[in-house]
């Protein structure tokens, strides 16, 4: 797979040019989605992982619910005017009595890698009806626990290491000891396409909806991620960055507890704040988190 790509730079300072060296840069390739034949969307990801990656966007547009629904998906035989391996097509067939998608899900305009909804036919198409109640998720995270995923979705950023250009999403789920354990890490130019290849992976491992995980993200938190998440059954959304006004709002509506500037020592818990759980002496293990979040300097 086409991941990374070698390519001579020039290094250049205020007085001039100071060397030549190669670099590698991220892979941005076009991926066309066909369900059963036809074409569906396409959108520019890092190649790698597509069959999650396509799993996990047919999750996130509410065609598919469990790995049942899908009968086949793999790449289109065939081969580019070069003589490859076609790797750029994805067709999936659906298992019978799974309905086609409606029309106005479509997307006429191909998806960058920056944009998950940009395509989208119709605004109302943006919002989907979830298929899990997260609301009746209960299940808390540790603080101490919580703080502690940046660094550990950083030691496993290969791609990122090697090139400084992707986005990560990680998902942690529960495990025996309290401490959330690394069950599937991606990376991707897009960071829509990060999450939908862990949500893929998920499906088709049949683990959704994926109650009393969190899922860790590298960067911000935007709208559609967690909408995203909400539609995989993700209780728990952690980010470096911030998230958007929209992303704290839909968070709050769906039961998503959203959490935007953990940098290892703090964060800020934006919403359902009652899943966090304090990890200090005197405290009891498991007691809620009380009073408002901070706000960054």
């Amino acid at each position: 797979m086409r991941v990374t790509k070698r390519w001579r730079v020039q290094r250049m300072a205020a007085s001039g040019p100071v060397g030549e060296r190669a670099d590698v840069l991220a892979g941005e390739e076009p991926l066309e989605i066909r369900i059963h034949g036809e074409a569906f969307t396409v959108t520019m990801r890092t190649p790698g992982n597509d069959v999650d990656l396509v799993a996990g966007f047919l999750v996130s547009e509410g065609v598919v619910r469990a790995a049942q629904d899908i009968a086949s998906i793999g790449y289109r035989g065939g081969v580019t005017p070069t003589g490859e391996r076609d790797l750029n097509v994805v067709d999936v067939h659906l298992a019978p009595g799974v309905a086609l998608p409606a029309r106005s899900l479509e997307r006429y305009v191909y998806t960058s890698s920056s944009c998950g909804v940009c395509g989208t036919a119709s605004i109302d198409a943006v919002r989907k009806d979830g298929a899990h109640d997260l609301t009746a998720d209960d299940a808390g995270v540790r603080l101490d626990h919580l703080l502690a995923l940046p660094d550990r979705l950083r030691e496993q950023q290969v791609v990122f290491g090697r090139t400084g250009g992707v986005h990560a999403a990680a998902l942690f789920l529960p495990s025996p000891t309290g401490e959330p354990r690394l069950a599937c890490l991606r990376e991707d130019v897009g960071r829509h396409n990060a999450v939908d290849k862990v949500v893929g992976w998920a499906l088709r491992e049949g683990l959704l909806p994926l109650r009393g995980s969190v899922l860790q993200l590298s960067g911000r938190v935007s709208f559609e991620l967690v909408q995203k998440a909400a539609m995989a059954g993700v209780p728990v959304v952690s980010a470096v960055s911030a998230p958007s006004a929209l992303a704290v709002e839909l968070g709050d509506e769906l039961g998503v507890t959203v959490v935007g500037f953990n940098r290892g020592e703090t964060l800020n818990a934006y919403t359902h704040v009652h899943r966090l759980h304090a990890a200090v002496p005197g405290t009891p293990r498991g007691a809620p988190l009380t009073g408002r979040p901070s706000v960054p300097n």
